[in-house]
């Protein structure tokens, strides 16, 4: 297994990464959010990688971060999530984001991504879950944000009147993340609001 490769960064487009170790070209498949990361062609680079290796082709995944992989990891393991699927959701939401939508059970929002249908969504949520926490891409403010959003008291009825303006759950449980349970429904809808406002004025 390779764990990963490190070397000079020969090529960087959308899909594909080519690193160089010792005069040997790796070539990666790689996310659009890996992409983004990377430093200009001829800077060193470091990749965290998965070889798939199929009776009619080997494969090389490469991943900015350990999270991102072990993210790519859990979702390969879902019934009707291939590799190329896989890469699809990690380029349209970051491993973060992807954690904080399974752990909020926001099913709908995993559909924004290319091929992903209501009922394989729910799959994802559904299998998953119970095992975003086992990469931590999420945090622990944000797992616990998204689980008080969907249990009782002022967090959850904050969330759902979010969700009622027309935002996701996982952007309301993000969004309330620095919220508590003593803070007034009306206080927690005003903080969500204005954390979703800065967000929206950074371009997501």
């Amino acid at each position: 297994m390779i764990y990963s490769v490190r070397g000079t960064l020969v090529l960087a487009q959308p899909g594909t990464a080519v690193v160089e170790c010792g005069g040997v070209g790796y070539q990666c498949s790689i996310s659009l959010t890996t992409l983004s990361t990377l430093p200009p062609a001829g800077s060193e680079v470091r990749l965290f990688t998965y070889l798939a290796v199929r009776e009619d082709a080997v494969e090389l995944f490469g991943f900015y971060s350990r999270e991102e992989l072990d993210c790519f990891k859990l979702l390969t393991g879902v019934n009707g999530v291939g590799n190329k699927l896989a890469l699809v959701l990690l380029s349209d939401f970051t491993a973060d984001r992807l954690a904080l939508m399974i752990a909020s059970g926001d099913a709908k929002g995993l559909t924004a991504a290319p091929g992903v249908g209501n009922k394989l969504a729910q799959r994802i949520v559904l299998e998953l879950k119970d095992k975003v926490g086992a990469f931590g891409a999420a945090g622990p403010d944000l797992r616990a944000a998204a689980a008080a959003a969907q249990g009782g008291g002022n967090l959850s009825e904050a969330a759902a009147a979010l969700v009622a303006l027309g935002y996701s759950q996982s952007d309301a449980a993000a969004a309330l993340r620095e919220g508590s349970e003593e803070q007034s429904v009306e206080d927690l809808i005003k903080l969500g609001l204005k954390r979703l406002s800065a967000r929206m004025n950074r371009g997501g």
